[in-house]
């Protein structure tokens, strides 16, 4: 998200728990209930599945190798299109066994989500959660990690989520044939029926124009940052800081939604805040 008045310095919100609520000393007036989530859980891909990430990244970064930032007129940061492999900041494990300099340098960066899950950041896989993963290797080598106690729809903040240490405690089943038996590319899993629910929303609309009024062709991407930097700009008149705004929507369960995505050149997102989280009315009057 692009720096503003109130976002071009780092800031911070620690967190205290209490049961399954939390609170900040840094943002007060709020408090609401956690759901509990690792950021990253998937199965490993095969060696054909690695090859192709590493081919199709490849061609992306071809392209256009470096980008402007969308801070880049505050900052001038350059960014790139795709994390490729590293091998000067490769991290393989303790055993030297393998043949580390040929793995290092097709080791996937595991940064994105991709078709075996990974880093997806998804709040709703929580407590009471089932899901499928397509499996592409013997022992499917199930990994997790990066345990977030409550997040929003996006972490919009990049490191957003309240971040927390844990164990996960969950019971694996096999389906044979799966992948082909229900069409399977990417996970498919089942909502939890103990995650909180929240009734009432105030709800921000963003479309494919950014905050400099440059029109983008339906990207989803400049919408949803849009519906973001309304809803900032609207809590900052409740007497929220930009920076306690901007962490409030990463950490607290927000809903993001593609809520429109055939009429061009705009797409339409959605950002809906519970407004039952606020000890004060949030609610235009």
């Amino acid at each position: 998200m692009a720096p503003t008045a109130d976002t071009d310095k780092a800031a911070k919100a620690i967190w205290d728990f209490q049961g399954i609520y939390t609170s900040s000393r840094h943002i007060p007036g709020v408090r609401f209930a956690g759901i509990t989530h690792p950021g990253l859980i998937g199965c490993a891909p095969s060696a054909e599945l690695l090859a192709t990430w590493n081919k199709r990244e490849s061609e992306l970064m071809a392209t256009q190798p470096d980008i402007r930032t969308y801070g880049a007129q505050y900052t001038g940061d350059i960014a790139t299109l795709a994390a490729l492999p590293n091998p000067q900041n490769c991290i393989l494990g303790t055993t030297l066994t393998f043949d580390f300099d040929r793995i290092a340098v097709e080791a996937a960066r595991t940064v994105p989500p991709r078709e075996h899950g990974g880093n997806c950041d998804i709040k709703n896989l929580t407590r009471g959660t089932r899901i499928y993963f397509p499996v592409y290797v013997e022992g499917a080598k199930l990994s997790m990690g990066d345990i977030h106690f409550s997040q929003g729809d996006g972490e919009i903040s990049f490191c957003g989520a309240i971040e927390m240490s844990g164990f996960i405690d969950l019971h694996v089943d096999i389906i044979k044939g799966g992948v082909e038996k229900y069409g399977m590319v990417n996970p498919i899993f089942k909502t939890s029926p103990v995650e909180p629910h929240y009734s009432e929303y105030l709800v921000f609309e963003g479309i494919s124009v950014d905050e400099f009024g440059k029109q983008y062709f339906m990207d989803v991407h400049i919408a949803y940052r849009r519906a973001c930097l309304n809803a900032i700009e609207y809590l900052k008149k409740f007497g929220f800081t930009g920076e306690q705004a901007y962490l409030l929507l990463s950490c607290a369960p927000v809903e993001g939604r593609v809520s429109g995505i055939v009429d061009i050149p705009n797409a339409c997102c959605t950002v809906a805040i519970p407004t039952e989280i606020f000890e004060k009315d949030i609610l235009p009057v």
